[in-house]
């Protein structure tokens, strides 16, 4: 009897008319009859399945938040005021160290004395400079000589440049029209001097800088961690790094520590 026939005949008896004989012989079959299943049963082939490239999206096109543009209008208009009001900054502190550079090198230029502002009788309060009202100029490269105009206006001239607190400048009045200024060559402790007041400058312009960015960052009570908060950062921290270039060019080209 085949197997497929054993399993019929054993379908087809009741439990009562199933002799010990047939019992027996089904036990011993069984094992028969699992293998014959197994190899009969088709194999399972597992297949392991990858994202397709032509369906894989590109992060190549993603911007992160960090780079991401300021979206809102009234962001970019805050950004560009703060914008402007740190260049201006950073503008002044430059001018402010080329003059204490000039004046630390030993070099004699009509620019020391351009922190000079005159009061003139019937301009009111309004100041004016220097080069306006008479002309500067430079003798054996250690001596300022300083021309009027119009001979009313020289002790005016003479009271601006006592005003101005300029280091080492001390007026010497020569005839109706004219002032010498000899100007003597700095000593190191000059030059060290004149580095800590750029240092201080540099201190007072990183803390407008600040002020600036605060400022700003209160009007629009941006969220934390948002585009506009790194965007403003990012803008005080590129003006703040110039002020430092700016600062550690002068100690180099001075040779103060």
């Amino acid at each position: 009897m085949s197997l497929p026939s054993a399993v019929r005949f054993a379908a087809s008896c009741s439990s009562r008319a199933v002799s010990r004989t047939s019992l027996q012989f089904l036990s011993s079959t069984q094992s028969s009859f699992t293998q014959y299943v197994i190899s009969r049963s088709p194999k399972t082939s597992y297949i392991r399945l990858y994202a397709s490239k032509s369906k894989a999206k590109s992060t190549a096109d993603l911007v992160p938040g960090s780079k991401q543009a300021l979206t809102s209008e009234v962001a970019r208009l805050e950004y560009g005021k703060s914008e402007a009001k740190m260049n201006a900054a950073v503008e002044w502190y430059r001018k402010e160290v080329a003059g204490l550079e000039t004046r630390a090198s030993g070099r004699v230029t009509p620019a020391l004395l351009s922190p000079v502002r005159i009061e003139l009788t019937g301009k009111g309060k309004d100041l004016v400079k220097l080069e306006e009202v008479a002309t500067i100029g430079v003798r054996e490269g250690s001596t300022l000589i300083i021309t009027v105009f119009e001979e009313h206006n020289l002790k005016a001239v003479e009271q601006a440049l006592y005003a101005a607190k300029l280091p080492n400048i001390v007026p010497q009045r020569q005839d109706s029209r004219t002032i010498k200024i000899p100007i003597p060559r700095p000593t190191v402790e000059a030059r060290n001097a004149l580095t800590a007041t750029a240092q201080r400058m540099a201190e007072d312009t990183r803390v407008q800088l600040r002020k600036i960015q605060q400022a700003s960052v209160k009007k629009g009570d941006y969220k934390k961690h948002s585009v506009e908060l790194e965007e403003f950062q990012k803008l005080a921290d590129r003006n703040t790094a110039e002020v430092d270039k700016i600062l550690t060019h002068m100690k180099k080209s001075t040779g103060a520590r």
